[in-house]
Formats: structure tokens, C-alpha cells, sequence
């Protein structure tokens, strides 16, 4: 059974309880998470592109209500049995998958972005490389393997780790560390953005934010690169 099993139905308040000394609500949080993947996607594939989308350790799905509309396809994975019957009864539009072997049950070159969105620090360190391969694979030329990391360099997101029980085992990957892997794996075009600087979601402070990303100085990070 994944220890995610037990955290299907509570997910949202046990993050929000781990974060609520920051002021801010946990949809502030998705809702930032999904502002800098579009804006990504958009950059990479143009405004009007529709590409299909794999969310490896989706947990409960609980982005993908808000993405449905930008791409035209939407398919999760998780090894939380429990976590995955959540995620259908919320996004029943949306294909899911148990799986908790190595290796993901979809074949080579189907999806145009492969995410993986605070799980890698859940992976252990030895496999990071295997992992982020295993991304690769099921991504198709030209298309995007995409990460998001807590960024380990922000004292109020380890704190916030810290408070959060299943993040017992997290060990934690710098973005520096993070381009790394994906330049190893082969990747190219390997990028990253810090973002959560600001407590406010305000287009003008989202542009300063853009301007700061290279530093890392905001509580997560996007990393990305593209498969050739």
C-alpha cells in the first residue's frame, strides 16, 4: 500500500495545516503551480496548441479541473490506489492509472508534457536519474519533461516540509541540481524558474517574479527540458 493511502480523503487540510503559518490558503499554492506550467506550455507550444499531458504522481488530481480546457488530453499516474479513486470521482473527464512499478504503463512518444509536480523529493536520490529517463520516454519529440521542486534554498519551505507528516522522507533537489538530471537524461534546452516570491497572485508582481526567477529566492521551482 503507497503511504499516500492514508492522506486520499484529508490531502488538501494536512498541506494546508503544514503551510497555515504562512497567512495563505493551499489553493493559492495550485493556483500558482498552475500559472507557471501554462505559461511554460504557452511559450513552448504557442497559444492555440492543444498537446496532451501526463501527470506522473498526481495524487488526487487536484490541478487537473483547472487545466482541462488547454490541453486535450489529461492523464495521471500514481502508485496510491486510494489517491487515484479520489482523483476520478473529482475529474471523471480525466484518465488515471495505478501503477507503482519503475517503469510507467504507457508506451513511448505519447505526450507532448510529462510533469512530475512534488514528487521527485519523494524518489529515492540513487533512482532520481531513472526517473526522470523514464519521463523522457514517454514523451514525444519536441515535447517537455517538466518538474516541480520545493526549493530547499527558501527557509519557510523547508519549515513548511518540515511541519507536513508525509514529507517525512523528503529529500529535497536544488533547481541547479534538478537541470542536472535532466541534462543527463538527455534533455535539452534544460531551463528553470523559481516562483512564490510573493504572497499575492497580482499580474504585476507575476512579471517581477519572471524577472527574478533565476534567483532562488521563491518557495518552489519549474525545471524543464525538451526531448529531441
Amino acid at each position: 500500500m503507497s503511504g499516500f493511502d492514508r492522506y486520499a480523503s484529508t490531502y488538501q487540510a494536512t498541506v494546508q495545516s503544514s503551510i497555515d503559518f504562512v497567512g495563505l490558503d493551499y489553493d493559492f499554492f495550485v493556483q500558482a503551480k498552475i500559472a507557471v506550467l501554462q505559461e511554460l506550455v504557452t511559450r513552448h507550444f504557442g497559444h492555440s496548441a492543444r498537446p496532451a499531458l501526463l501527470d506522473v504522481g498526481c495524487g488526487i488530481g487536484q490541478i487537473h479541473r483547472w487545466l482541462l480546457g488547454r490541453f486535450r488530453e489529461i492523464c495521471g499516474v500514481d502508485s496510491s490506489r486510494q489517491s487515484i479513486e479520489e482523483a476520478r470521482r473529482r475529474n471523471p473527464e480525466v484518465r488515471y492509472e495505478v501503477s507503482a512499478g519503475a517503469r510507467l504503463p504507457y508506451s513511448s512518444d505519447t505526450f507532448d508534457i510529462t510533469t512530475s509536480i512534488c514528487v521527485v523529493h519523494h524518489v529515492e536520490p540513487a533512482t532520481w536519474l531513472e526517473f526522470i529517463v523514464e519521463l523522457k520516454r514517454v514523451t514525444r519529440p519536441g515535447g517537455l519533461v517538466c518538474l516541480i521542486e520545493h526549493n530547499p534554498l527558501n527557509p519557510l519551505t523547508r519549515l513548511a516540509v518540515y511541519r507536513c507528516p508525509f514529507d517525512e522522507d523528503a529529500r529535497l533537489l536544488s533547481a541547479r541540481h534538478a537541470r542536472k538530471l535532466l541534462s543527463l537524461a538527455g534533455l535539452t534546452g534544460v531551463g528553470s524558474e523559481h516562483f512564490l516570491l510573493f504572497p499575492r497572485a497580482v499580474p504585476t508582481l507575476r512579471a517581477v517574479e519572471r524577472q527574478l526567477g533565476t534567483l532562488p529566492l521563491g518557495a518552489q521551482y519549474l525545471a524543464w527540458g525538451e526531448r529531441r
